[in-house]
């Protein structure tokens, strides 16, 4: 009777752990537009498994890529892309303007400079990310080197998604930017809508910028992700799965 007792106390134990686990959500945070300040460089030291993306030919956009991948973070570059605003891009910039050899000419050079980057995210881009065949051929330089794109979704209209889509390049879309304002409030409230999401749908991704105000936040709150069963992960974790903003759809449906 106790071995019965004792059988049954176990299966509980383990459904209950498993249900636990299954509840538990991930966030990924990316600290984009690095590379033009050495005091981007602050950024590094938040804590857990945050992604960092990388500026290209910045003054010191190499040097902390580096760091970052010393100190096992993951890297992206962070590419330049024409906005409708006609904004100043930058270096290795990518534009309606080029042809599709000036953009794999520009994107392999980026690559060259930090050549452990796992994927790309667009800097600004809200022009560039509307036009399909920008980013087709965009889609099929990543496809060939094997790298992802994050989405950082600043046009709703954006076509890059379904561009990675069809060229079978690994895709997702970042949810919420933590700092558009440079507020304690503000970077809170954020970042509360970010466990909000990670709850609803089991995971988020969220966009911040290496500020000062940002880096203060940051340090105070992603330690209390803990208390509300949600993890930081790399980026990458979202990656070598089914697309979970497609599993997160079907099951609302």
């Amino acid at each position: 009777m106790i071995d019965i007792l004792k059988f049954f106390f176990l299966g509980f134990i383990l459904t209950f752990s498993h249900l636990t686990l299954a509840k538990q959500g991930r966030v990924a945070i990316i600290i984009d537009d690095i590379g033009y300040r050495y005091s981007d460089e602050k950024a590094l030291d938040l804590p857990g498994s945050v992604t960092y993306s990388i500026l290209p030919h910045t003054p010191y956009g190499k040097k902390l890529a580096l760091k970052a991948h010393k100190q096992d973070n993951e890297v992206l570059l962070h590419i330049p892309m024409e906005s409708l605003n006609g904004k100043r891009l930058g270096p290795g910039a990518l534009t309606s303007e080029m042809s599709k050899q000036s953009i794999y000419q520009s994107l392999t050079a980026s690559l060259a400079e930090i050549p452990f980057a796992i994927g790309i995210n667009n800097h600004m881009g809200s022009r560039l990310t509307a036009l399909y065949q920008p980013m087709s051929w965009t889609m099929n330089f990543l496809k060939e080197k094997g790298l992802f794109f994050l989405d950082s979704k600043t046009n709703v209209n954006s076509q890059a998604e379904q561009a990675a889509l069809d060229f079978g390049v690994p895709v997702h879309k970042r949810h919420i930017f933590l700092d558009n304002k440079l507020s304690d409030d503000y970077i809170e409230q954020q970042f509360n809508k970010l466990i909000a999401q990670a709850q609803r749908n089991g995971f988020a991704i969220a966009i911040a910028h290496p500020h000062p105000e940002t880096v203060k936040n940051l340090t105070r709150l992603i330690p209390m992700l803990k208390a509300h069963n949600i993890i930081l992960v790399p980026l990458s974790d979202f990656y070598i799965e089914p697309s979970l903003e497609t599993v997160a759809l079907n099951a609302t449906e």
